[in-house]
């Protein structure tokens, strides 16, 4: 396997990976950053797989970019209300507005992964950082595999998203803490938390995907702010940008695709597909096929 590269503490190596390299690796991207199977957790294993250098966790985080788009455009009607209806609110000073305390439960949801990311920031992003260790993957898909099951076979499936309270969006908003464990994945840890708090499937996507918007925005920009500080290269640039446009067209797709699956039947194709991954990968990381 090629080297791993590392400039100025950040890993870039995606950049070595060339366009069309990283073209596949946006596809994998953006189907797998909405839904609950841990993109961090494809983009760690695709490339091991096919004998590529790890992207590094820079790239991962950059392209939460292309996820950010598709949710936008998805759900444009809510984060419309959202950010308008609270707006209107605040000038009203109608703190009872439903908008306004949407936005505000989302705003404050959205501090625990904030405080998590900062204390784990040194971990995270080092170049060769163990928590992107193949065997950590495998255990925490199958955790959250067991996770979602258990919420799936305990969930009422009855609340709406027009029901949310505080402690729904705190419960959610610490559950995405461990989205910053390569292998949790932040749409499946939030949905299982959802799940678990009695919200219908498709309801509960939808709450999820709208409290991450935040923390999805903040970890991409913070990334191409810590890509420009080191001095990225215009090829750098333009490898970047081939594969968040690639990502933001399967994201879209994912995100449709997603939405019917949890309105129609269930998580559980989710639970199986990440209970067979997390138990596939370990077999192969402690046979000593992959490393």
């Amino acid at each position: 396997m090629a080297a791993q590269a590392c400039t100025q503490g950040v890993d870039t190596g995606f950049v070595a990976l060339g366009y069309a390299k990283v073209a596949v690796l946006g596809v994998v991207q953006g189907v797998t950053e909405l839904l609950p199977i841990s993109s961090t957790a494809h983009m760690r294993v695709v490339p091991a797989l096919l004998g590529w250098p790890d992207p590094g966790s820079a790239f991962s985080a950059a392209m939460q970019l292309a996820a950010l788009g598709a949710v936008l455009a998805y759900f444009w009607p809510d984060v419309r209300n959202l950010v308008f209806g609270a707006t209107s609110a605040l000038v009203r000073r109608d703190f009872a507005d439903h908008d306004f305390k949407m936005a505000l439960y989302i705003v404050l949801a959205t501090v625990p992964i904030v405080i998590g990311g900062v204390f784990l920031k040194d971990t995270l992003n080092a170049c060769g950082s163990p928590l992107r260790g193949l065997d950590v993957i495998g255990i925490a898909c199958i955790v959250m595999a067991v996770l979602l099951a258990v919420a799936e076979l305990a969930a009422r499936h009855t609340r709406t998203y027009e029901q949310v309270t505080l402690r729904d969006a705190m419960i959610v908003g610490l559950a995405q803490v461990g989205a910053l464990i390569p292998g949790v994945s932040r749409s499946g840890s939030t949905l299982t938390a959802a799940l678990f708090l009695g919200f219908k499937r498709e309801e509960a996507a939808r709450f999820s995907f709208l409290l991450g918007l935040p923390a999805i925005a903040a970890a991409g920009f913070k990334e191409l702010w810590e890509l420009k500080k080191i001095g990225l290269s215009a090829e750098g640039w333009s490898v970047l940008g081939v594969g968040l446009a690639v990502a933001a067209v399967s994201a879209f797709i994912a995100i449709y695709g997603l939405m019917r699956v949890m309105e129609r039947f269930s998580s559980w194709p989710f639970v199986f597909y990440r209970a067979a991954m997390g138990g596939l990968l370990l077999m192969l990381v402690y046979q000593g096929v992959m490393r």
